[in-house]
């Protein structure tokens, strides 16, 4: 089960400066009895804690004030090293992982129950024979539906260990009788892959949303069915990915670059440098690619975009990234939480750190969006600031810059047709995937007769249709919304949406990419090799 929620840039801007880091690979020279020695500030915090918890006149819960303890001294170092309590490492590793064990539906919670909007192809609920609209109303006869049941209690019933069984009791719209299902859990892939489809006869595209433990087999995996498909190119949009794994982002990238040729390079505090090279195991090595990159991409994604820029290899597109230079490694804290504590420094093959400044506090560092957006950045190239100490050459003789970001050799300004503030609430929301939703369930057999690529070529979505969904909003929105300048975007994300609830696989994005002013230029691009 995977709650299918999309969100639009602007929003993940923010998302994106709490989601980042990176999982390092380094380990501590010292050995533990020096770096875990006593030291008097480090006693004077435990005998504060226990004065509290054992003479403090009312009961105060010390594991909350300890977790304030650890986010004060993390907010103090850099906006990148994070704590990690305990109640979350589940969800955190499960996400970074790449796969789940559960039954493989994606739902809402519409009307107090479980609707089904998909059930995951070739996952356990599909072979079993659910379906799209189906409400799951009890699991192993425990109810599954009501005003005060939440996600995570849902969720909680589905998932259990690999391979043990759940007895459904689910409502079909036109059955007189409740339907049994008996489901095998089984690992449920999260995917960090979001589409992989030709753009043009030579052109290939692959949209990456973070680097997991299976990003590098899922790209792989479309990588080569590109090539099958005769691709020479490959446009790589990596556009709002957080990052994630720095070995997977090398992994990547030594699909493109020539054996020995130097992928990037750490240093920790004790300046131990590091250096990554690429194998001889690349399958795009004489193929050109196109790296799509805007203010959210950020950590590994920055990897990527830096590597093949300092190599002369393909042309970086879009907007200066995130500027994210960090390494995070992961140490548990011995009750199940955890830290992500920067331990070293990532540089480009030029020797450029895109880490951009935090001297001015961790809230001035995450508004740097609109910072940007203020000084006019997201719209004109000339208003970058770069400083020329900063100033680097490629072997081809190419000038980049360090200090904050990738800066691209091709600007794409932010389209404000396709991310203004409208859009952005209906989706973020989930006012447009609930229309769509209550669209289907008016009459599934009418799109019965699509298959995907036919439905992403053909589909029209209808004026009366926009219509109905101004009328939905209306009676759902908090606050009178109304989209009349934008009424052939918002028809673009109806269709979009239905494509998804329908058929999943990338149609979301096919379809938003046929209006994108990015995906526009790099087809020009191509045509122009």
């Amino acid at each position: 089960m995977q709650n299918q929620k999309k969100y639009l840039p602007l929003i993940l801007g923010i998302a994106v400066a709490i989601g980042i880091f990176i999982g390092g690979k380094l380990n501590f020279a010292d050995s533990s009895d020096k770096l875990f020695s006593k030291n008097s500030n480090k006693d004077k915090l435990n005998k504060l804690i226990d004065y509290i918890d054992y003479e403090y006149v009312d009961d105060v819960n010390t594991d909350s004030i300890v977790d304030v303890t650890v986010n004060g001294i993390l907010d103090n170092l850099d906006p990148h090293s994070v704590y990690i309590p305990q109640k979350d490492m589940a969800r955190v590793a499960e996400n970074m992982k790449g796969d789940f064990v559960g039954i493989g539906i994606s739902f809402y919670t519409y009307k107090d129950t479980i609707a089904v909007i998909r059930a995951i192809e070739n996952g356990p609920s599909q072979k079993a024979g659910i379906k799209g609209g189906d409400r799951i109303l009890m699991a192993n006869g425990d109810s599954l539906f009501g005003k005060n049941i939440e996600d995570e209690q849902i969720i909680d019933k589905l998932k259990g260990p690999i391979n043990t069984k759940v007895d459904l009791k689910v409502y079909r719209k036109g059955e007189p009788e409740l339907l049994d299902f008996t489901v095998e859990r089984a690992h449920i892939p999260i995917t960090s892959v979001d589409a992989v489809y030709m753009l043009t006869e030579k052109l290939g595209y692959i949209k990456i949303n973070r680097f997991a433990e299976t990003t590098y087999k899922e790209f792989k995996k479309g990588l080569d069915q590109l090539i099958d498909l005769g691709a020479t190119e490959i446009a790589l949009d990596l556009r709002d990915n957080p990052g994630g794994f720095l070995s997977i982002a090398e992994q990547i990238v030594d699909e493109f670059l020539e054996d020995d040729t130097l992928i990037l390079f750490t240093k920790n505090k004790r300046g131990s440098i590091e250096k990554s090279f690429a194998t001889n195991s690349g399958d795009f090595e004489e193929g050109k690619v196109f790296v799509l990159i805007n203010e959210n991409s950020a950590s590994a994604s920055e990897i990527v975009a830096g590597a093949l820029q300092d190599n002369d290899k393909g042309t970086i597109i879009g907007r200066r990234s995130y500027g994210k230079g960090l390494v995070q490694r992961e140490m548990e804290l011995g009750d199940g939480s955890a830290v992500r504590l920067t331990v070293s420094r990532y540089y480009t093959p030029t020797g450029r750190s895109i880490q951009r400044p935090y001297d001015h506090g961790n809230k001035d560092y995450y508004d740097d969006y609109y910072h940007r957006l203020e000084s006019g950045e997201l719209i004109d190239p000339e208003k970058i600031e770069v400083a020329d100490s900063l100033k680097f050459i490629t072997p081809k003789g190419k000038v980049v810059f360090g200090g904050g970001g990738i800066i691209p050799d091709v600007f794409v300004p932010i389209d404000s047709s396709m991310q203004n503030e409208t859009l952005t609430y209906l989706q973020r929301r989930g006012f447009i995937g609930n229309f769509v939703f209550q669209i289907l369930e008016r009459d599934r057999t009418a799109y019965e007769g699509f298959l995907k690529q036919d439905f992403i070529d053909n589909f029209k979505v209808s004026d009366d249709l926009v219509i109905d969904f101004q009328d939905f909003l209306n009676i759902r929105a908090d606050s009178n919304v109304t989209f009349v300048a934008y009424h052939d975007e918002v028809k673009q994300y109806i269709k979009a949406t239905l494509a998804d609830q329908l058929f999943g696989n990338g149609s979301f994005e096919e379809i938003l990419n046929q209006r994108d002013i990015m995906i526009d230029e790099v087809i020009e691009l191509s045509k122009g090799d």
